[in-house]
């Protein structure tokens, strides 16, 4: 797997960021972690990318997936699941 610049917007009460975070974790992705209930100005970024309040929200480099769409981002990095 190629390195990304990956950044995973969430909060700590969100399932499914929560699952997200722990299938990326199983899969060895790198990834920052950005709480969004903390950070203002990094929620104000996640709403301007996305146009929605939702997590979580993962960025790959450039690319946006909003919510744990598992397919999408494993082919986006290119990891079997």
């Amino acid at each position: 797997m190629e390195d990304k610049n990956i950044r995973v917007f969430s909060t700590p009460t969100c399932v499914y960021c929560i699952v997200l975070k722990k299938w990326l974790d199983e899969k060895g992705v790198s990834y920052d972690e950005v709480d969004v209930s903390q950070d203002e100005e990094a929620q104000k970024e996640m709403v301007q990318k996305t146009g929605q309040m939702g997590v979580p929200v993962i960025m790959i480099d450039e690319e946006v997936v909003v919510g744990f769409d598992k397919e999408r981002i494993a082919k986006i990095l290119n990891i079997q699941d």
